[in-house]
């Protein structure tokens, strides 16, 4: 059986989706996933609403595509986190946190922008098909880091890496949602530090 090779991008399409995605991004942090429209994201970008369309099928398709780059940042930090040479559990693990709190600010409107995509989502049922796929792509690369930073570390989890990782997301983005709701309720990191330990049975 013959396969068919996904299409290549050319790097003038790629500088193409590049700049729509940039555009989308901030014009997102200004107005919300509903208050963004695609003439307010193709005007940010110098682009025709074509341009857009030949790119992206729409605005899920942008948030989509915008998780899969910031999930691919997140997982290279934490892989150079967890492949410290000659360094303790404890020390991975402090690396590993150190990374998850970087760039606050921008970590913040990531936050607010997938809170909103996540309720567009459950009330649309390709958006959560598509959603879902991503959130699952997400999970999978997390445990093949973690599973690489238990083996060098000679550790094992109490429970499955998968759920651990599940455990972890949500109280990263729990956490998050405390501190932008009561901004002095928490200390960053502070719910990630007191239980990811205990979960790993290492020190913080």
């Amino acid at each position: 059986m013959t396969t068919t090779a996904e299409p290549r991008i050319t790097p003038r399409r790629q500088a193409t989706r590049d700049r729509v995605l940039a555009a989308a991004s901030e014009v997102f942090a200004e107005r919300g996933f509903h208050g963004a429209s695609v003439e307010d994201i193709c005007d940010r970008a110098g682009f025709t609403r074509g341009a857009f369309y030949s790119n992206f099928t729409s605005k899920d398709d942008l948030v989509v595509e915008l998780s899969r780059r910031h999930s691919e940042a997140l997982v290279d930090r934490i892989r150079r986190a967890s492949e410290r040479e000659h360094a303790s559990a404890e020390e991975v693990l402090r690396d590993v946190l150190a990374a998850l709190a970087d760039d606050n600010r921008s970590k913040e409107r990531w936050l607010v922008l997938t809170t909103e995509f996540t309720l567009h989502a459950i009330r649309d049922a390709d958006a959560r098909r598509a959603w879902a796929a991503q959130q699952r792509r997400v999970r999978d690369e997390l445990v093949v880091v973690v599973d690489e930073a238990l083996a060098g570390q000679g550790l094992t989890l109490p429970i499955p890496t998968e759920l651990f990782v599940r455990a972890a997301i949500a109280l990263a983005h729990g956490s998050m949602t405390q501190r932008l709701v009561e901004p002095r309720s928490l200390n960053v990191g502070e719910l990630e530090r007191t239980v990811l330990p205990i979960l790993l049975g290492v020190g913080a």
